[in-house]
């Protein structure tokens, strides 16, 4: 007899993995959730939205955190992968305004490790926590001949809620706006098969002087931050925001162009962020041309906020990390986003 654990899928161990993640995911659960964990479906009650939503419209997004997952398995790190995931996604329906209510997950690989699996969903419930969201609930899957030994991928679905009076779709972004931006920890979730061709054969363990005493692998591995608490304090203290602008896969380049309406521009200025060391590392290793490493990488800018420069002021005041760090001007051969020199 061949049984399905001598094919490769251990049922049991999938099922003690899931005993174990429990507490941490019930813990993410309000009474907005009516079913999650164990049922065949998650159920969120959307009474349970702020009544101050006057035409609620539902934002979703499903994404991934790439080959970042390889250095994971390298390293045998997993406690950070499933914050990426959350906040990548939290990031991405911010960007037309929306709150996130609830998040499920997808989790695949050749073997299932119950302790890899526990690291990976207590680092998605940790991040749901932070953001007040519930982790709905999600799939494990054991799928030997498919993924190669050692492998694994994670994945994400994220439901959020705006008020269609209040949704960002750009439009009223306008010439002479102010450009502000938040900083990122690193690579985030983007660039990780360039990082990789040129950073493992120097080996993840290794300290080089550019990193200041942190090692290659520490670096590629910072979590990729949430923006949700600094976009709130804006909202909550009356900083109108024209446009917000994740910079994920594609870099400024491929991003900004989804916000910025046409006609316009967004200059920005070199010199005036901080590009974080692993940032420039990977890119001196490639031997990136600028505007390619702007292409692959973020370079340090997270997110970008565009609003009004009457604003300025107030948006500092209420998010001192956000830098100055270009301007909206009338665009020239409609390049929506161009670095200049102060």
């Amino acid at each position: 007899m061949t049984t399905y654990k001598d094919a490769g899928v251990d049922i049991a161990a999938k099922t003690g993995a899931i005993r174990q993640m429990a507490s941490a995911v019930k813990a993410t659960h309000t009474p907005a959730v009516l079913a999650g964990l164990g049922a065949f479906g998650g159920c969120f009650d959307l009474s349970a939205v702020s009544a101050a939503v006057q035409q609620p419209v539902l934002v979703a997004s499903t994404d991934g955190v790439g080959t970042k997952t390889a250095v994971a398995a390298a390293l045998g790190q997993f406690d950070t992968i499933g914050a990426d995931l959350v906040n990548h996604c939290i990031n991405d329906i911010l960007c037309q305004g929306a709150t996130p209510l609830f998040f499920l997950d997808y989790i695949a690989a050749s073997k299932l490790d119950p302790a890899m699996i526990v690291a990976l969903v207590e680092g998605l419930a940790a991040a749901c926590a932070v953001a007040g969201i519930a982790l709905l609930g999600g799939e494990t899957a054991e799928m030997p001949g498919v993924y190669h030994e050692g492998a694994f991928d994670v994945a994400g679905t994220i439901v959020g809620v705006v008020d269609r009076a209040t949704l960002l779709d750009g439009a009223t972004i306008a010439a002479g706006d102010v450009v502000l931006a938040l900083p990122s920890t690193g690579l985030h979730t983007n660039g990780y098969s360039l990082a990789r061709t040129v950073c493992a054969p120097l080996g993840y363990a290794t300290t080089p002087p550019e990193l200041a005493g942190q090692s290659i692998g520490a670096a590629l591995l910072a979590p990729h931050r949430a923006y949700l608490s600094e976009v709130q304090a804006l909202r909550n203290g009356g900083v109108p925001l024209h446009g917000l602008v994740h910079i994920t896969g594609g870099g400024i380049w491929d991003n900004v162009p989804r916000v910025v309406p046409a006609g316009l521009t967004v200059e920005l200025v070199r010199g005036t962020w901080a590009v974080p060391p692993i940032c420039q590392f990977v890119a001196d290793q490639a031997q990136l041309a600028e505007r390619e490493a702007y292409h692959v990488l973020n370079m340090g800018l997270g997110m970008l906020l565009i609003l009004p420069a009457a604003s300025l002021t107030a948006a500092q005041e209420l998010v001192p990390a956000a830098q100055v760090v270009g301007r909206i001007t009338a665009a020239k051969n409609d390049i929506r986003v161009t670095l200049v020199d102060a």
